[in-house]
């Protein structure tokens, strides 16, 4: 561990603007650190939640973003703070507001107060929805805090500049708004521990595979929290263990660099040196920053010297490097001691200033908000009444919550005594929820003109008798697709060369290219990263996970990253990506589930369509790569084979998404169901009618969305009884559909019997034709239920049959 030696670039530089641009990028790391400081000081005095910050990393930072062009994205960490201030996609004011979690976008550009501070994107949608000119800014995808989580993203930004390098037919208006031939690199940061996550290593391989120009950085502090390296990588060194992946001219592989956190003149050469490899030849490429150090410990909620040993922390405070800075400058005579400590008292002053503003601007309209109110509290004017003002006005730095709280407090204590200052009252808060419902829950979808219910329909058209098997239809469309759209690609595991496991895609590599539809290693995870990455670029991935089961390998991915995109930017990013999977019906306990409950919960913001064939699965492609939403489509894996009519606009005919449709009128019992269930109930209807029992059946179509014109309820109004039936376990999606049908469209006003719900065993799917039959709902089972329901109806017109 010794002091720098080496010597910063100064070529094409007189000395005196070489020195210009050291002593502005050491202001700039003295405010990053000021910030940190001051920052921690604003959690602990509980102004902030919670506070997790940059220091330490400053340097090494300001290094890396000298390289950072327009046209770049970052997919990265949450201690990025210095290079976002670096590229001037954020100011020190603006930190403070995301760290207080202030609401308005103008004041928290990064996610209007929705995630906590350390957590960075740049806009990349205009007002309207539709994508700025991405070329022309230097882009942020938005952080997430689930560690290595930004990994499999940061495949997909990569691999969308080696895609529009290759594509001819990208690199034309409107195109170029997103890449010059793909000249553009991703960079992705990582704390050192977290590469011991599944996801770093699963990137890691596939960038290498691909070989696209990704820039991975990994700051090494020693730690993961208080767990020292020798618990988290084997040798202690990312970059050893990583030796295998280095190019040596016999294959594909990376380019793996070292260099020292406090190191300035090194970390310039190294980044400089890293850019090169990575923007011109499209080569990947690992910056390994050792001997970082983390002034203030992991985060506010403790404290380092509980786990560091004196020893270390001695060794922090000397390699700085802030202070190694400091240092190297005096030493190359860049500034004298006078004009150092100038800069760094103007620092802590500038950071103050700003941290100031932010708070001031995040407190006033609070307190606008309660002097409104204060004056309703004081025309209404009971002693308790004005003893709720008095205290809530006493709070001297109040949230809303105090406010609300406050006012539903005085609403209760004068519920029975009306006057116009509390119907005023009352008007405010409703007015209040309105607001506060856009604060915190607006764009969970798109609220742009092309969000999925804005896509007009079109019909399909029929101009022939033939039939064709369902997969043929699919390729048909696919095919339509693929000629429509050049920003359309289509991969996953056997999806290129065979055409898909069931042949949805048979010849379309062939005759599209392999750009365009392709192969992936078996990585689910990163298949859905992939897929995120590129939609971030104005592409349209389908990306494809094999069976609906392997969707639990990227569920994290779809939950934590792509659900929530437009949600956590308040609308400011988008990622449209359409995911392609079958499942319900096969064989075998890891073929054969419908984790549909997991499914619709975890991913709340993505559309999920379960069509009952695969003219209506073409359908919703159509529609959806119009809209620009991310939505899975669950093709139902037992119709490959069957026949279907066949369309004569393949690519044209669209679905609206959350219109459940009647396939059977009926007047007894309403059944609901989706998927492949359609076709047992159907099978189940034939018995049943023979028995005088008549089954409205329903298919829902979608589950996000869910019957938007609340249809549901108008058929229960007519039976009076309700079946959902659901291949799911019991309790999983059958209890969402109960409760939209039942609580948000309010059907339980008009049932003559319990709701009853068919749904698979507990367990999962056994093996074998028996064990699906006794481990799902079949045909026999509907009729069973449904037969009893009317049973204990009329017994007499009904009477048991076993």
């Amino acid at each position: 561990m010794g002091k720098q030696e080496s010597s910063a670039k100064t070529s094409n530089l007189s000395f005196e603007e070489f020195k210009t641009i050291v002593l502005n990028d050491f202001k700039l790391v003295n405010e990053s650190r000021q910030a940190s400081l001051l920052g921690r000081k604003e959690v602990l005095t509980g102004k902030a939640k919670f506070g997790i910050f940059g220091d330490g990393k400053e340097v090494a930072q300001v290094a890396m973003s000298k390289v950072f062009k327009n046209g770049d994205f970052r997919s990265g960490y949450y201690r990025d703070q210095t290079f976002m201030f670096s590229i001037g996609a954020l100011t020190i004011q603006q930190w403070f507001a995301g760290l207080y979690g202030h609401t308005d976008l103008s004041q928290e550009p990064m996610s209007a107060g929705r995630q906590m501070g350390g957590h960075f994107g740049t806009q990349s949608l205009n007002d309207d929805g539709t994508f700025k000119a991405l070329v022309n800014q230097k882009n942020s995808s938005s952080d997430i805090s689930p560690t290595g989580g930004q990994m499999p993203r940061l495949l997909g930004l990569a691999y969308a500049s080696h895609f529009y390098r290759i594509n001819k037919d990208l690199q034309v208006a409107p195109y170029t708004n997103f890449s010059n031939k793909g000249n553009e690199v991703a960079f992705g940061t990582i704390g050192d521990a977290s590469t011991s996550e599944g996801l770093f290593w699963e990137t890691i391989n596939a960038a290498g595979v691909l070989q696209v120009p990704m820039l991975m950085s990994v700051w090494d502090d020693g730690h993961g929290i208080s767990v020292p390296k020798k618990y988290q990588t084997t040798k202690e060194s990312i970059s050893e263990i990583l030796k295998g992946f280095q190019r040596d001219g016999k294959g594909k592989g990376y380019e793996i660099l070292k260099t020292k956190g406090w190191d300035y003149a090194n970390l310039c050469e190294t980044y400089e040196k890293a850019i090169k490899i990575c923007r011109e030849e499209h080569v990947p490429v690992l910056v390994h920053v050792e001997e970082v150090t983390q002034p203030q410990g992991h985060s506010t909620s403790g404290s380092h010297e509980r786990y560091k040993s004196k020893e270390r922390l001695e060794w922090e405070t000397e390699y700085d490097c802030v202070k190694q800075m400091r240092e190297w400058i005096l030493t190359n005579a860049l500034a004298n001691e006078e004009e150092l400590q100038k800069i760094e008292e103007e620092a802590k002053e500038t950071v103050k200033v700003a941290k100031n503003a932010a708070w001031k601007n995040y407190l006033d309209p609070i307190k606008e908000e309660i002097n409104e109110v204060a004056a309703l509290f004081e025309e209404i004017g009971s002693e308790s009444v004005l003893a709720l003002k008095k205290e809530l006005q006493a709070i001297k730095e109040p949230n809303r919550r105090d406010l609300h709280t406050t006012i539903k407090s005085v609403l209760r204590l004068t519920h029975t005594i009306p006057s116009t200052a509390r119907t005023q009252l009352v008007s405010w808060l409703n007015t209040a929820r309105l607001q506060n419902n856009y604060r915190f829950s607006s764009h969970l979808y798109s609220q742009s003109n092309q969000n999925v219910k804005n896509i007009s329909t079109s019909s399909i058209i029929y101009d022939t008798e033939k039939f064709i098997d369902g997969r043929e239809v699919l390729r048909e469309n696919f095919d339509a697709i693929l000629n429509k759209y050049p920003e359309v690609m289509i991969f996953g595991e056997d999806s290129g060369k065979i055409g898909g496991v069931n042949q949805g895609l048979e010849g379309l590599q062939q005759k599209y290219g392999e750009h365009r539809v392709f192969d992936t290693g078996i990585r689910e995870a990163t298949i859905m990263g992939q897929a995120i990455g590129l939609s971030m670029r104005g592409l349209r991935p389908i990306a494809e996970i094999q069976y609906l089961d392997y969707l639990l390998y990227a569920l994290q991915l779809m939950s934590d990253d792509l659900a929530t995109v437009q949600w956590r930017t308040k609308g400011r990013q988008k990622a449209p990506v359409i995911i392609r999977t079958r499942g319900h019906r096969l064989e075998g306990v890891w073929h054969s589930g419908s984790p549909m409950g997991v499914i619709i919960h975890a991913c709340r913001g993505i559309n999920v369509c379960v069509p009952r064939n695969m003219t209506i699965a073409s359908a919703f492609y159509n529609t959806l790569l119009e809209a620009d939403e991310p939505a899975l489509v669950i093709e139902p894996l037992n119709g490959y084979r069957l026949k279907e009519k066949q369309p004569s606009n393949f690519g044209e005919y669209k679905l609206a998404l959350g219109i459940p449709e009647v396939l059977n009128h009926g007047t007894d019992v309403t059944l609901v169901t989706y998927g492949s269930s359609v076709r047992i109930a159907q099978d189940a209807m034939k018995h049943l009618e023979n028995h005088g029992v008549s089954v409205e059946l329903i298919d829902l179509q979608t589950l996000i969305p869910f019957d938007i014109h609340k249809s549901l309820v108008e058929s229960v109004k007519k039976t009076n009884r309700l079946v959902v039936l659901d291949e799911d376990v019991p309790g999983g999606a059958s209890a969402y559909i109960l409760q939209q049908i039942m609580e948000d469209q309010g059907a339980y006003k008009f049932l003559d019997s319990a709701p009853v719900t068919i749904a698979s065993k507990e367990h999962r799917p056994a093996y074998g034709s028996d064990g699906d039959y006794f481990s799902k709902p079949n045909a026999d089972d509907v009729f069973d239920i449904i037969y009893q329901l009317m049973h204990e109806t009329n017994p007499q017109q009904f009477p048991r049959i076993y």
